[in-house]
C-alpha cells in the first residue's frame, strides 16, 4: 500500500464551510532533511539553552479563564525553576507575578487553585496585595533599608484569550497577538468558553517534554502503538499545515483507516461517535464509508435542536480532529463538541523527565446546567490510568527516552508524515541559535 500523503481525498466542499477555521493546505516549508540530533532530548547544556532562548521569552499556557471568576481568584502554576501567580483584580482584570517573597524567596502559594484577599507568606506575614505591591512588614523598624513603599513584585505580561489566560516570563515578549497569530481564526470558531472541565490531572513522565511534543505531532504511530484507532480514523489522508511558529493536521474521524480493510460491521468506536451524535447505528442503512459524511449531515441538521451551535464550523469539523502544537509546549485536540488540551512542561532540573497535563472540556448545550468544576489530579506515570490510547503513548515514551542516549543512536530520522516534528525542531532552533551561530554537535 501506498502511505505517502494523499491531502484532497477529503477536499472540503466550499458551500459547507462556516465563518472560520481555514481549511486550504499551507505551502510545505523547506525544512531540509537532517537528523534531529538526540542530545538535545538530554543534554543539560541544551536544556540549559532552551530555558534562557525559549521558556523566558515565549507566550505560556498558564490556566482557564473560569477558574478566574471572582477578585482574588487566582491560578499558581509552575515552569521549570519558575512559579507564576496569576490573579483576577478588583477591576475585573487579570495580573501575574513570580510567586515568592521578596524577603527570603519562600513561594506564596503551592502550585493550584484559590482565592486571597491578600498573599501574604506563612514564613514571616509579609504581606501583598492582588496587585503585587507590598503591603506590609511585620517590624518594620528593624530593616534599615526602610519601608515597602515602591516594593512590589515583578509585574509579568498575562492575556486572555479563547478562554484561557497565558503569560511569559519575559517583560519585552513580543504582542501576544503576534505570537499565536494565525491561530486566533483558527481556533475561536470552537468557542471553548461554550465548554465546560471533564478532565485535569497533571502526571509526571520519564522522558523530555520534547520526547511528549513529537509523540503527539504525527499519525504514522497510529498503526504501530494504536492499532485499534485504524478502525476510528484516518491515520493516512491526513492534511499537514505548517504556520511560522505553530502547526497542525486535520485528521478525518468516522473514518477507516486504508491500512486495513473495510469492515462490513459498524465499528464500536464509530458506533459509539454515531450516539454521541444522536443517531441510532441500529437503523442505519448506509455503508460503512458513507458514516462520516451521514454524521456531518445529522449534526449539521440537529445541533441546533439540541442546543448545539455548529454554524462557524465547517461540516469536517462536526466529526474530524483539528490538531494544533501552539509553541513551544501546547498540543489540543479541538472538535465540535470538545477540546482536548495537553501541556508539556520541562522539569526544573532533569532534562530526562517532564510534567504532562491533560485538560479536557466537553460542550454544554444550551439551557443545560453547567457541571461542577472537576478536581485536579496530580500522580506518576502508572500510577493510575489516563485512557487506553494515552497510557499506550506513556507506556512508550520513556523507552524511546532511554534509546536516544545510547552511543549508537545519532539522532531522529524524520519522514514525510513527522513535518511537523521537523517544523518545531526548526522553530526551536530559530529560538535557540541566534546571529547565524550553529548548533555545533547538539
Amino acid at each position: 500500500m501506498d502511505v505517502k500523503r494523499v491531502v484532497d481525498v477529503f477536499r472540503v466542499d466550499p458551500e459547507s464551510v462556516g465563518n472560520g477555521t481555514p481549511t486550504e493546505r499551507a505551502p510545505d516549508p523547506e525544512l531540509g532533511t537532517d537528523i534531529i540530533p538526540a542530545a538535545r532530548y538530554y543534554s543539560p547544556d541544551f536544556m540549559k539553552l532552551e530555558w534562557e532562548r525559549v521558556w523566558t521569552k515565549v507566550w505560556l499556557l498558564g490556566g482557564r479563564s473560569d477558574d478566574l471568576k471572582e477578585p482574588g481568584d487566582y491560578i499558581c502554576t509552575d515552569i521549570g525553576k519558575e512559579s507564576v501567580l496569576i490573579v483576577r483584580q478588583a477591576d475585573g482584570s487579570i495580573r501575574a507575578f513570580p510567586n515568592l517573597c521578596l524577603h527570603r524567596g519562600n513561594r506564596l502559594r503551592p502550585e493550584g487553585r484559590g482565592n486571597a484577599e491578600k498573599f501574604q507568606c506563612m514564613y514571616h506575614h509579609w504581606t501583598y496585595g492582588l496587585d503585587g505591591k507590598l503591603e506590609h512588614i511585620p517590624d518594620l523598624c528593624t530593616f534599615v533599608q526602610g519601608g515597602p513603599d515602591g516594593m512590589k513584585l515583578t509585574p509579568l505580561p498575562c492575556v486572555e484569550w479563547n478562554s484561557f489566560v497565558w503569560f511569559s516570563l519575559d517583560p519585552k515578549v513580543e504582542p501576544f497577538d503576534d505570537f499565536i497569530d494565525p491561530l486566533k481564526r483558527h481556533l475561536e470558531p470552537y468557542h471553548p468558553e461554550r465548554m465546560a472541565w471533564m478532565r485535569d490531572i497533571t502526571v509526571e513522565w520519564d522522558c523530555n517534554w520534547k520526547t511528549s511534543v513529537d509523540a503527539f505531532s504525527e499519525t504514522y504511530h497510529v498503526q504501530g502503538i494504536h492499532p485499534q484507532l485504524k478502525w476510528y480514523l484516518d491515520d493516512v489522508n491526513v492534511q499537514i499545515d505548517c504556520y511560522g511558529k505553530h502547526n497542525r493536521y486535520l485528521i478525518p474521524f468516522a473514518a477507516i483507516s486504508p491500512r486495513v480493510a473495510m469492515p462490513s460491521q459498524i465499528p464500536p468506536a464509530i458506533h459509539e461517535i454515531m450516539v454521541h451524535a444522536g443517531m441510532d447505528p441500529a437503523e442505519y442503512e448506509g455503508r460503512v464509508s458513507d458514516i462520516r459524511r451521514d454524521v456531518q449531515l445529522f449534526k449539521r441538521e440537529h445541533g441546533a435542536a439540541q442546543g448545539k451551535d455548529y454554524s462557524e464550523l465547517n461540516d469536517e469539523q462536526l466529526t474530524d480532529d483539528y490538531h494544533y502544537t501552539i509553541f513551544p509546549n501546547v498540543s489540543v485536540n479541538v472538535h465540535a463538541d470538545d477540546v482536548m488540551l495537553f501541556r508539556q512542561r520541562p522539569h526544573a532540573t532533569d532534562p530526562n523527565k517532564m510534567y504532562y497535563d491533560i485538560w479536557m472540556f466537553g460542550l454544554v448545550p444550551e439551557g443545560e446546567e453547567w457541571p461542577e468544576r472537576v478536581r485536579h489530579q496530580r500522580f506518576k506515570h502508572g500510577d493510575k490510568t489516563i485512557g487506553q490510547v494515552l497510557d499506550q503513548d506513556a507506556f512508550n515514551l520513556p523507552t524511546v527516552q532511554t534509546g536516544m542516549q545510547s552511543d549508537f543512536f545519532p539522532g531522529l530520522h524524520i519522514g514525510d508524515q513527522e513535518l511537523r516534528i521537523r517544523h518545531f525542531h526548526k522553530v526551536l532552533d530559530d529560538y535557540i541559535y541566534t546571529h547565524g551561530k550553529g548548533p555545533d554537535d547538539l
